[in-house]
Order: structure tokens, then sequence, then C-alpha cells
């Protein structure tokens, strides 16, 4: 190959890069990269359903009974 061809080659692909860089972008950027994170985090959560509320709210009452407090004349003397 002489250096006239491998010097066209090389500008095709920069012109190809810089003709396809917005959809590149999409898929390859930051924002792509932060969409699928929150995309992952998503699919865990689930909804619950009702026969599962009463459950689910005696689940958070333990949580908020087990979480450590501060006695409030502790905290006056800090």
């Amino acid at each position: 190959m002489s250096w006239l061809y491998t010097a066209l080659l090389a500008v095709a692909v920069v012109l190809v890069a810089g003709a396809e860089w917005p959809r590149l972008g999409e898929r390859f950027g930051i924002d792509s990269r932060r969409r699928r994170q929150r995309a992952r985090r998503k699919a865990s959560l689930r909804v619950v359903r009702d026969d599962e509320a009463d459950e689910f709210a005696a689940s958070v009452e333990r949580d908020l009974a087990n979480l450590p407090t501060i006695d409030d004349r502790e905290h006056r003397s800090r």
C-alpha cells in the first residue's frame, strides 16, 4: 500500500467518525453511562402489592425501631 492509499483510508475513517459522532455519543457517551446505570438500579426495584403492604409496613417499622438514637441530654452536652 502506498502512502496515498493510507492517507485516503485515514481521511475516510475520520469522515465517517465525524458523520456518525452524534450517534456514537449517544451510545458511548457520559449520558449513556448514566442511563445504563439508572436502568440497572431500576431493574432491581419491585412494586409492593396490596397483599404485601402489611408485611412491608411492619418491616419498615422494625427497621425504624432498630435505628440508633441520640439522647437529647447527650446531644446538648456536646
